[in-house]
C-alpha cells in the first residue's frame, strides 16, 4: 500500500475515524488496505473461515471477536486461505495463533494478541454487519487502511 496513514489524516481528517491504538502486527504485510467485509462472532471462526474462502477482491476482513482472549480466531491455515483468495487484510478483536507463520503470509494481520487454542466450530454470529471496537464503527463497504502508525477508516476510497 502506497498511501500512509499519517498522511490520510493529515488530507482527510474531517472524515476519518481513527481505532485506537490496541492492535498488533501479525502479518507479513504491514500496510494494507481496501474495503471492509465483515464478521461478528464470540470465540467461533467458522463464519470467519466463510467469509475468507470468498473472493477477497482485495477487502479487508474485520472479525468482531467481542473482545476475548480466550482462544484464536485466525490461524496459519485461514491466513493461507486469505490469501489465496485475494484478501488485502485481517484486522481481529481478539486473538490470532500460528503468529511465526502468519508472520510469513503476504497479508496484512492485525490483532489484539495470541493465544494457542482455537477456537469453537458452532457457526454462530453475522455477517456484513457494522461492527463497533477501538472507538471505531466498521461498516462494510467502507475502506479501511492499516500502517505501522495506526488503523483509519474512511467511508470512501481515498486512493
Amino acid at each position: 500500500m502506497a498511501l500512509k496513514t499519517t498522511d490520510l489524516c493529515d488530507a482527510h481528517a474531517d472524515e476519518l475515524q481513527i481505532a485506537a491504538p490496541l492492535f498488533r502486527d501479525f502479518g507479513g504485510t504491514a500496510a494494507f488496505g481496501g474495503p471492509i467485509s465483515t464478521v461478528h462472532v464470540y470465540e467461533d471462526n467458522v463464519l470467519v473461515r466463510a467469509a475468507l474462502e470468498e473472493a477477497g477482491a482485495g477487502r479487508v476482513l474485520v472479525v468482531d471477536g467481542g473482545g476475548s482472549l480466550r482462544c484464536a480466531l485466525v490461524g496459519d491455515m485461514l491466513g493461507e486461505i486469505g490469501v489465496k483468495n485475494g484478501w488485502a487484510g485481517i484486522v481481529v478483536h481478539g486473538c490470532v495463533r500460528d503468529s511465526a507463520e502468519l508472520a510469513q503470509l503476504p497479508l496484512g494481520v492485525r490483532a489484539l494478541a495470541t493465544n494457542p487454542l482455537r477456537s469453537e466450530k458452532r457457526g454462530e454470529g453475522q455477517r456484513d454487519v457494522p461492527v463497533a471496537f477501538a472507538g471505531v464503527t466498521f461498516t462494510p463497504g467502507h475502506y479501511l487502511y492499516a500502517d505501522a502508525d495506526g488503523i483509519i477508516v474512511a467511508p470512501r476510497s481515498l486512493e
